[in-house]
């Protein structure tokens, strides 16, 4: 399966539905426990998520968003970068990176016509989307992941809004230092001027109702000991508020922008927990996190980054998704047998799968910048290993001073 999603020999959702008919053939599990780790409560949350990202687009409110962050900025060719980076993150935490990336592309090209510069940009726009993806619960693939292993377990899983507080820290971080890195030794160019335009009646009305949604999550969000939130579901809270979005009155989406809905990836998610938890029922778990146990011998700083070196450049290779479904299972066979705490072992190997900066395989937004033809694969590798180098030392370090006293 990590060949076929790897080199798209079978379509997305095709390599997905696999484990429904060779888990049962194989002897693995049956259909029957199979196909429940397909309909995850969890994917209500990025169901929700998915159809708010389809009405943004339809209502073009992303092209007033980007175009209006992006003019923030200075015209310089350091500012221009950060723009972008900074506008490609904070669209990748609430949309698809691989959405964001294909909307943002044609701005990028736009702003410049010196082909230095423009490989610049479009590092920025990849690596930017990659960096917001790991923002929000439904940034990017790996988290739904992750926490709907917790919740399959009956694990307490992060809020909405204690995820973006836990992951917030290493987002910035990776903000301020990769655009500037991105950024050394351009010279001045000239960029195109940004025209932001006014927004709509039928805009305003969604920026509003999206403005409440985030104010729900974080009145329902709760802050230990001082307060306990409104112990809402949010992963219903997502679906409603999608939901609505068909309502009359809000009209956003009919039923046939639904084929543009992306199941293919819902079919991924299942795909994920099935391999996750067939991986616990037959054993394998414990062959594998036994081979880790030689690593308890090391300091846990030491420890923390061999594990975010291994992940980040094996990611490099294959899908992050899919790396992600057999890392998650492995690390919490790991923190049984070395009593380490289960929600920090996870969140490592989660984060780190979607900091890979070097090769177009390894994130949708790094083909997708490969795609138009303005960079080549020697630029993002040359880039690409100092940032990953950097997002190594970064990772370790606020998991080491952070998450594990966060997560305690």
């Amino acid at each position: 399966m990590v060949v076929l999603w790897t080199n798209e020999g079978l379509s997305l959702g095709t390599v997905s539905l696999l484990p429904l008919l060779l888990f049962p053939l194989l002897g693995v599990s049956s259909f029957k426990e199979t196909l429940p780790n397909y309909f995850q409560p969890i994917m209500l949350l990025f169901v929700g998520g998915i159809l708010i990202a389809l009405s943004i687009e339809k209502s073009s409110l992303h092209k007033f968003i980007s175009k209006k962050i992006i003019s923030i900025f200075p015209k310089t060719p350091r500012g221009v970068i950060y723009s972008l980076a900074v506008t490609s993150a904070m669209m990748s935490a609430v949309l698809s990176n691989t959405t964001v990336a294909l909307m943002l592309l044609p701005v990028a090209l736009s702003l410049s016509k010196d082909g230095k510069m423009r490989i610049r940009l479009l590092l920025a726009l990849a690596y930017g989307a990659s960096i917001g993806g790991i923002l929000t619960p439904i940034g990017t693939p790996p988290n739904i992941i992750y926490l709907g292993f917790l919740d399959k377990l009956g694990m307490a899983a992060p809020s909405f809004f204690g995820w973006i507080i836990l992951v917030a820290p290493l987002s910035i971080l990776m903000l301020l230092i990769v655009p500037y890195i991105i950024s050394f030794g351009v010279h001045r160019n000239k960029f195109e001027k940004i025209r932001t335009g006014k927004l709509n009646l039928h805009q305003k009305k969604l920026l509003f109702i999206l403005a409440a949604l985030i104010l729900l999550l974080l009145i329902n969000s709760p802050i230990e000991p001082f307060y306990s939130g409104l112990g809402l579901n949010e992963n219903y809270i997502l679906f409603v508020f999608g939901l609505a979005m068909f309502l009359p009155g809000f009209s956003y989406l009919k039923f046939s922008d639904l084929k543009k809905f992306p199941i293919g990836i819902i079919l991924l998610f299942g795909a994920g927990f099935a391999i996750a938890f067939a991986f616990l029922s037959i054993g394998l778990v414990d062959a594998l996190s036994s081979s880790l146990v030689g690593l308890t011998s090391l300091p846990l700083i030491v420890m923390i980054g061999i594990i975010v070196l291994f992940v980040i450049f094996l990611t490099e290779l294959t899908s992050n998704t899919a790396l992600t479904s057999v890392m998650i299972p492995t690390m919490y066979g790991f923190a049984q047998t070395t009593g380490m705490n289960v929600e920090f072992m996870l969140l490592i190997p989660t984060v780190a799968a979607s900091m890979a900066f070097m090769l177009p395989i390894a994130t949708p937004p790094n083909a997708i910048i490969l795609s138009s033809k303005a960079i080549r694969i020697r630029d993002m590798i040359k880039i690409g290993f100092l940032i990953n180098l950097i997002a190594l030392v970064l990772i370790t370090l606020v998991a080491f001073f952070y998450w594990q006293f966060m997560l305690a």
